[in-house]
This record gives C-alpha cells, structure tokens and sequence, in this order.
C-alpha cells in the first residue's frame, strides 16, 4: 500500500531553479516547525537553523559558493551543528565541558540532518521545492563570520527552499539490493557500478555530465580531503589541533 506520504517521499527531485515568488513567512515556520520534530539524539536539539531571507546576506553567501540555488531561493536555511547551548547548560552542574571529539559532531551532524530532511519533505508537502547546499562546508570560517556563529557551533549545510520554476525528473537511485542487505553486509562487484553509471546516462540524456556517476565519486575519494571543516572546527573548540 502506497501512501499519500510514501508517494511524495519516492517523487523527490532537487530543486535548483525558483521563481521570484516568496514563502509567506507564516507558511515557512510551519515547514520548519515540521522539521523540528524529528527526531533527535537525548532531546539534546544540538542544531540551530539561520533563515536566511535578505538578498544582500543571499549574495555574500553566493559570492563565498556561487551556487545559483542560494541566490534564487526564498529562504536559503543555513543547518548549523549546535554545542554552545550544551556548554551553558552543562556550566550549571559542573565546570567540566569536553566537547571535542568524533561523536559529538556524528550528535549533532545527525540531529541536524534529520531536521533538514523533514524540513525539506514538509514543503514539499505544499508544493515548494529545495535543494541541499553541502559545499558551504568549504567556506566554513567565513561563513561562520557572515553568520555570527559562537564558539561550538559550525555549519553543515544549507537548504535552499522556494517556489520551483522547474522541477527534474526523479534521479533513479542504486538498485534496491544493492543498497540494502539481509543480515550482514555484501561487498559489491565492479558490475554494480558499471551498470548504474550506465543507468546514470540514460536518466541525464542530453544534460549529462562530461563524467560518469562514478567518475564524480572517485572526484571526491580519490583527492586529499578539504582542509576548511577541521580547520574550523579546531577554531571552533570541536576538535583538537594536532600536534
């Protein structure tokens, strides 16, 4: 049985062009109050969200990541890993605080995430559309200066939401058994992924890429990771500097 729900959620496709048209502000605070109920590791909410709706602080986030996404949105929603409000908590029982560390940042990557997918499904529940903005990550100390972001908080990514002036087909996703596995993991052969590139090519048509899917994997594997998240996280007093 297919669901109202369900349909919607198999009928996702980014949203990268918007018409001029704003989300009505009261509209928009139920499509994040949406998103806040996923959710989240403890109750612990370690997340923040900066709505970001003024075309001047729009541009400077374009001139820092030119993606036309953030300049064309209605509201472009900047998901930001939050443990400052977990350090004033905590200085009301002890003097100890020890926010460093892998899995404080899995906490708060993953309560932030939750969000934004629900953000994302409940306005396209009322018919807008949006786009994840991951690579704001590259720009993190001056986004965190645009944005006026404290001491244990960073941001993770944004999301572009507004009325969609054109709306893509859906991407076709990896083949289902390929994905998910019956009682312990299963090592893919080479066929795999030969074929889903393929599969990739016919979906894009003539708007493909010069590169395969798994050409844009290797892009992002195979080169020495960018150095903007950890180093801004260190300044951040998330993670310790090496020595």
């Amino acid at each position: 049985m297919v669901t109202e729900t369900i349909h919607l959620m198999q009928q996702h496709a980014s949203v990268r062009n918007f018409t001029t048209e704003k989300i009505p502000a009261d509209i928009l605070k139920q499509i994040i109050e949406a998103g806040r109920a996923a959710s989240t590791w403890k109750n612990f909410q370690s997340y923040s969200i900066i709505n970001v709706s003024a075309e001047a602080t729009k541009q400077k986030i374009f001139d820092l990541q030119p993606q036309k996404s953030i300049i064309g949105a209605s509201n472009f929603l900047v998901f930001v890993g939050d443990l400052n409000r977990a350090v004033i908590a905590t200085e009301q029982h002890t003097d100890r605080f020890y926010p460093e560390g892998v899995e404080n940042l899995l906490i708060a990557s993953v309560d932030a995430s939750l969000a934004a997918q629900n953000t994302l499904l409940a306005a396209e529940s009322l018919g807008y559309g949006g786009v994840f903005v991951g690579l704001i990550r590259d720009q993190a100390s001056e986004l965190s200066d645009l944005l006026d972001l404290p001491d244990y908080t960073f941001p993770l990514f944004g999301v572009a939401l507004g009325v969609p002036a054109k709306r893509n087909d859906v991407k076709p996703r990896l083949p289902y058994e390929t994905v998910v596995f019956d009682g312990s993991y299963q090592v893919q052969s080479v066929s795999i992924i030969s074929d889903y590139d393929q599969v990739q090519r016919g979906y894009a048509g003539s708007r493909r890429l010069a590169n395969d899917w798994s050409e844009r994997v290797a892009a992002q594997f195979g080169v020495p990771p960018q150095t903007a998240t950890l180093e801004n996280l260190q300044a951040k007093k998330l993670m310790a500097k090496e020595d």
